[in-house]
């Protein structure tokens, strides 16, 4: 119990951003929170059924010394009766039949009270138990959108300035110029030397007729 707090205090405070900076790290530390989170969920649940076992028992405790007080008034009243009869046998019998209710109403009593105050304490440490899950949570939630504005700037980045390809705009829109410019030129070239073709097949139709 003492270990799985001093664990959940140090995950609580533990600086998760100092976390996600370090690059060379074997553990990720959002699988790490996770793993935490889901921990302390669970022991949560189970404390929560510990407590209300403890509750069941201090009702028992409670009734055992209701039942107990009845008897003590019961043997008091017959001892009362005894004692008017003047028998020494009942009278001693009913004696220590009071005297035996009587101690265990008040250790009935004693225990009741320190129950009380045992769970009272449980309570708290089960409420604080529970401030430090939420803030356990809230710090998951923290974690896992940096970790994906981290994801999507890295991928933004590989958009932005593609590796190897083009280092700016600019030199993308020179590029599309230059492959306008020798597009043109490829096309200009072609119709040059399909003019050249046409007129040597002319020439040599006249070299032919003459």
């Amino acid at each position: 119990m003492n270990a799985f707090w001093h664990r959940l205090k140090y995950t609580v405070q533990e600086d998760l951003n100092s976390l996600m900076e370090k690059k060379n790290g074997k553990e990720n530390p959002l699988e790490q929170l996770n793993q935490y989170f889901l921990e302390a969920q669970q022991q949560t649940a189970e404390i929560g059924k510990l407590l209300e076992r403890q509750g069941r028992l201090k009702e028992e405790l409670e009734s055992e010394r209701q039942d107990a007080d009845l008897m003590a008034m019961k043997r008091r009243r017959q001892l009362e009766l005894a004692e008017a009869t003047g028998e020494e046998e009942l009278i001693s019998f009913a004696k220590s039949e009071v005297e035996a209710y009587e101690g265990r109403v008040a250790r009935l009593s004693a225990s009741i009270q320190e129950a009380t105050q045992e769970l009272l304490s449980l309570e708290r440490k089960f409420e604080e138990m529970k401030h430090r899950v939420k803030d356990m949570r809230v710090r998951q939630l923290q974690l896992m959108g940096k970790e994906n504005v981290k994801r999507a700037d890295e991928k933004m980045n590989r958009f932005v300035t593609p590796e190897n390809i083009f280092s700016s705009l600019d030199d993308l829109h020179t590029y599309i110029e230059n492959l306008g410019g020798t597009t043109r030129t490829t096309q200009s070239a072609s119709s040059m030397e399909q003019r050249l073709d046409s007129l040597e097949k002319n020439n040599a139709k006249s070299q032919e007729i003459v």
